[in-house]
């Protein structure tokens, strides 16, 4: 599939306030670099609404914008050329298939992320790995709820989870999320495409949400009714000026906040039933 990639040139101060609204648009995959960050859309997408709606956000915010055609055989290339290995304190090194394995981490998750999102190395993703690091996951059932790249899906699985499903409504995700999986040797994964009413099953001991605030918000009541009771919530995506929503949607849904982290201007919660 082609792509059409948006060059952003926005301020620096107002990056993280522009990738949360255009991250209700649906782009595919986010990547930010020292001159602009950069939007993927798929070119059999609806690409006049979405360029209507980024106009708006544009002058809401400021900033200019770029649109090229990225061929589809030249994706690979771009994201290789882009992708630098990451480390989450001594939990986790990040890394694709194409670097040399990383030493002075307990465990390594090897991404190919092609168009799905989420190889830590955004705040949002980076806080939810760095906050996995202090919990246990030992035997547990866990939700992976928008699991983009399958990267916390994978790390869960790594750190003794017994069976972990992983659901994102974007196609890309889904088949990246198998990839993935079987790239780093874990087969306790099942991956679904489509949304949380995709995911059946209940019980769940541990739930990991790294979407944006709307959808959250839209599912807190959800993902209460499938955590077993004691069960943790963990959940990012989510500007700081909007942690209070979460908090006070979370409270009528019966959720108690345990504690909360804070990159930049990105929030990460978490919530026990």
């Amino acid at each position: 599939m082609d792509y059409y990639c948006y060059d952003i040139r926005v301020a620096a101060s107002l990056t993280e306030i522009a990738l949360a609204f255009l991250s209700e648009l649906p782009f595919e995959s986010f990547e930010e670099s020292d001159e602009c960050l950069r939007a993927y859309l798929p070119k059999d997408g609806n690409t006049e609404n979405v360029e209507s709606e980024l106009a708006n956000i544009a002058a809401q915010l400021s900033f200019s914008y770029k649109r090229r055609l990225i061929p589809d055989q030249n994706w690979n290339e771009l994201w290789e050329a882009n992708f630098s290995p990451i480390r989450v304190g001594d939990l986790c090194g990040v890394r694709a298939h194409f670097h040399p394995p990383m030493a002075g981490v307990k465990y390594e998750v090897v991404i190919n992320p092609r168009m799905a999102f989420g190889t830590g190395h955004h705040a949002t993703t980076y806080m939810m790995m760095e906050r996995m690091a202090r919990e246990n996951f030992e035997e547990l059932q866990v939700l992976d709820y928008g699991c983009g790249t399958g990267i916390l899906a994978i790390l869960a699985e790594k750190m003794g989870a017994g069976l972990i499903d992983a659901v994102d409504i974007e196609q890309a995700s889904y088949e990246n999320t198998i990839d993935n999986a079987q790239a780093n040797s874990v087969t306790h994964i099942r991956a679904y495409h489509g949304t949380l009413e995709s995911v059946e099953a209940t019980g769940y001991g541990y739930i990991l949400a790294n979407i944006n605030r709307n959808v959250i918000l839209n599912s807190l009541k959800s993902l209460y009714a499938k955590l077993a009771p004691g069960g943790v919530l963990l959940v990012s995506g989510i500007l700081t000026a909007d942690e209070s929503l979460v908090l006070n949607r979370a409270a009528e849904v019966k959720l108690q906040f345990t504690d909360k982290a804070q990159r930049g201007e990105w929030s990460c919660i978490r919530f026990v039933r």
